[in-house]
Formats: structure tokens, C-alpha cells, sequence
């Protein structure tokens, strides 16, 4: 049994107190990992950003809106995990300058200075362990493998799973597994439930076992 770490869904960079930057993932990927894991009797703690997905009872859900929230709550959980798998989809970009109250309309249109958000998993892999594992997901334009393999390398991640954009929202999805070494380790395709549970055999036959 394995204690994981899960980042789920979106997240949010406000621009003032009712609009905000964000993104179309639904959660459904993250939600059927969580399935998948629990039923194989692994321990799991999901970190989401702002989802309609209902996670099962018994997960403890962190619920997060933005990712500077969403890596606070994961380095909170870090020393408590034997692994993480970041399937979130944090927001990449925020505003420079939040306004507060409500930006008014005008004619002239609205010109945005953003800024790179914080990168979660990047981040988190630095502060893991020795023997603490990481697997990102990696959302490309027809699951072009060639930036995934670099995120591979400068997020620090054991495995990196690409998928393509008509995973998002949708209820099935094609994914592609690359290790640290860029060997491709395998792939699979259908439903989101099937992939998952096909991902979580993958990781445990990859790095649970090499875990002392």
C-alpha cells in the first residue's frame, strides 16, 4: 500500500474580485486515478483546484482555487506521501496586478501583463526525499512527446504521461508514458476509468516496488 499524493483539476488566477484566468480541465482523469488507486488498496490525498467532480467518500480532498494554493496545500502533504501524481492543470499564467472590486468595461478593450505562475510539480520535486517518486502529466497538441521530454528532465519526475487535447473534458483519453530517460514505457487508449487503472499498474510495477 502506497500513501499518494494527487493534484486534480484547475486552477484559478483572479484578474479582480469576479473574473479569472483558468482552463477547461474537468477533473475526470484525476477523479478515475483516485478511483483506480483506492481500489487497489493505496491511500490517497487529493489536492484539487475548483472541479464539479465528486471524489469519493473517504478521500481527503484539499480544495484549492489557485496554484500558489495548490503548492502550499502539496508541500504541506509532501512528508506524509510516498509519491506523487501531479494530473492537475494549474493555471500557467496570473496577472501582474490583481484589481480589487471590478475592472470596468471599456470601449478601448483591456490589455493583460501576466506573469508565469509558480511551476507545483518543479517545485515539489526539489523538496521530495530520497526515495519519493513523481509522476506528471502532460498535456500536448497531438501528444507531441518532444516538450513532455523535456518537462521530464527539468520537473524532476520519475515518469511523465502525455496526453493530447482531446483528452480535455472528454470521457475517454490516449496516453503515452515516458520515463526519466525519455524510453518510452508504454501507452494505452479508451476510457478514462480504463487508463487509470492501467497508469496505476504501470506505477506500481515501476516505483512502488523499488521503494525500500
Amino acid at each position: 500500500m502506497a500513501r499518494i499524493l494527487l493534484t486534480a483539476g484547475p486552477t484559478r488566477a483572479p484578474l479582480d474580485d469576479v473574473r479569472f484566468l483558468t482552463n477547461a480541465s474537468s477533473g475526470r482523469m484525476a477523479l478515475s486515478l483516485v478511483r483506480a488507486a483506492t481500489a487497489a488498496g493505496h491511500e490517497v490525498t487529493v489536492v484539487s483546484g475548483p472541479v464539479a467532480v465528486e471524489y469519493p467518500r473517504g478521500v481527503r480532498v484539499l480544495r484549492v482555487t489557485t496554484t500558489a494554493e495548490m503548492l502550499a496545500a502539496c508541500l504541506e502533504r509532501l512528508p506524509h506521501v510516498d509519491g506523487v501524481i501531479a494530473a492537475a492543470a494549474p493555471c500557467d499564467f496570473e496577472p501582474v496586478r490583481r484589481v480589487r472590486g471590478k475592472i470596468p468595461r471599456r470601449g478601448t478593450g483591456l490589455v493583460l501583463r501576466l506573469r508565469p505562475t509558480v511551476d507545483v510539480i518543479a517545485t515539489v520535486a526539489r523538496r521530495a526525499r530520497a526515495g519519493q517518486w513523481m509522476v506528471a502529466f502532460a498535456l500536448e497538441p497531438d501528444a507531441d512527446p518532444r516538450r513532455a521530454l523535456e518537462k521530464v528532465t527539468t520537473k524532476r519526475c520519475d515518469l511523465i504521461v502525455v496526453n493530447g487535447l482531446a483528452a480535455v473534458d472528454a470521457a475517454t483519453t490516449a496516453l503515452t508514458v515516458y520515463d526519466r530517460g525519455h524510453a518510452r514505457v508504454g501507452g494505452t487508449s479508451g476510457t478514462k476509468a480504463a487508463a487509470a487503472r492501467w497508469l496505476i499498474r504501470l506505477i506500481e510495477r515501476r516505483l512502488m516496488q523499488a521503494q525500500p
